[in-house]
């Protein structure tokens, strides 16, 4: 707990713009994509709008906690996101179910993961991939956001919004150039300033408000817990768990695999019981705050991680209202914005893949392989 404390005191001098605006774009990157396969779910489930925003609201804080919790014991930009696989896996489960049951299964999937992680199986396997292949892996899972920077100028089908794609490479690049520790923040605000005064933005929904969690009792149903926990497990580990302790690898750390998933399972339980579905270990969202981009000293990027976890808390609060904030501007925007902020990541773990002559062929196999789309 010293270094607990340490980190801690540690952290005002850790913090800066930079990670300020890293610690933000987690949470907006996940309110502006995969709050809709939320939504999306929820409907399909026929959940009242209460119902949904404890959801949002238990994920959000909890995930708030568990990022900043294991960010400052570990010194680490450790995010602790929902799983954005699972909630695909719940469009099509929920219907079928009640959100009794879904919670009664989400539990099961959470305690799952903490054995796993007190078995420490999971981390003894992880260790044994090369990093080559590693670093390949996430430069081919990030590669469709950096092609989605200047895709973007083309699917826009909007000659303002083509305009203020343009702007906000432009104005990110000539800040990178300069030396300006937070150049996606000024893309953000550039192309928020010139949708906003085209009249591209629609706020009408934003109203101020707290959202009120539910207490669910769980239902516990062998079938339920075989079509929905045993799948979500599976997807957790191969699409948050792996590739999450891939980013902070190739960034240079060596995560606590095993202790991260007893922790996200331990907090997973507690997260269900207010109809949230858990939390995981970040792989988007640490690349975005263990970039170079949020903090040049590696030491410090830990702090980019709090920072989102306190933004994901008082998203968490205002769910409602934020998720209307950031609805009401055009999403193109969001994803440059998400895009540009990876352009480092991808570089990195480009030039790890390829570094050492005797996996470079592994490297690249995985990279092309990830970005093929294949399934």
């Amino acid at each position: 707990m010293t270094s607990f404390w340490q980190n801690l005191r540690d952290l005002p001098a850790s913090l800066s713009l930079s990670g300020l605006m890293a610690g933000l774009l987690v949470v907006v990157t996940g309110y502006s994509g995969p709050i809709l396969l939320v939504l999306a779910a929820a409907q399909a489930g026929n959940f009242t709008d209460a119902q949904t925003a404890s959801w949002i609201m238990s994920c959000a804080i909890g995930n708030g906690i568990l990022t900043i919790l294991q960010s400052l014991y570990y010194r680490q930009p450790i995010t602790a996101p929902w799983s954005t696989a699972g909630l695909a896996l719940l469009t099509t489960t929920l219907p079928n179910i009640t959100v009794e049951q879904a919670v009664g299964a989400y539990i099961v999937c959470a305690v799952m993961i903490a054995l796993i992680g007190v078995s420490g199986l999971f981390g003894r396997a992880m260790a044994l991939v090369p990093l080559p292949v590693v670093a390949g892996l996430i430069a081919g899972i990030l590669l469709n956001f950096g092609r989605g920077v200047y895709a973007a100028i083309g699917t826009a089908n909007d000659p303002v919004l083509v305009f203020a794609v343009l702007a906000m490479i432009g104005i990110f690049f000539l800040l990178k150039r300069f030396g300006f520790r937070a150049p996606t923040l000024g893309a953000l605000l550039l192309g928020a300033t010139i949708a906003i005064l085209a009249g591209k933005t629609d706020f009408s929904e934003v109203r101020l408000e707290v959202v009120t969690p539910l207490l669910f009792a769980p239902a516990f149903d062998l079938n339920v817990i075989l079509t929905l926990a045993l799948p979500s497990l599976a997807l957790s580990l191969t699409s948050q768990y792996a590739p999450g302790q891939a980013v902070l690898r190739t960034s240079g750390y060596t995560p606590p695999i095993n202790a991260i998933l007893r922790n996200t399972g331990i907090g997973s339980v507690i997260i269900a019981f207010f109809g949230g579905h858990g939390a995981t270990l970040g792989a988007l969202t640490a690349a975005i705050v263990a970039s170079p981009e949020s903090q040049p000293d590696p030491d410090k990027r830990y702090a980019s991680a709090v920072a989102s976890g306190f933004f994901y808390i008082v998203f968490g609060l205002f769910g409602t209202t934020i998720f209307a904030l950031f609805a009401g501007l055009p999403k193109v925007l969001v994803d440059v914005v998400a895009g540009l902020a990876l352009m480092g990541t991808i570089v990195s773990n480009l030039a790890i893949a390829t570094a050492d002559t005797d996996g470079r062929d592994a490297g690249i196999a995985a990279f092309l392989c990830t970005a093929s789309g294949m399934t």
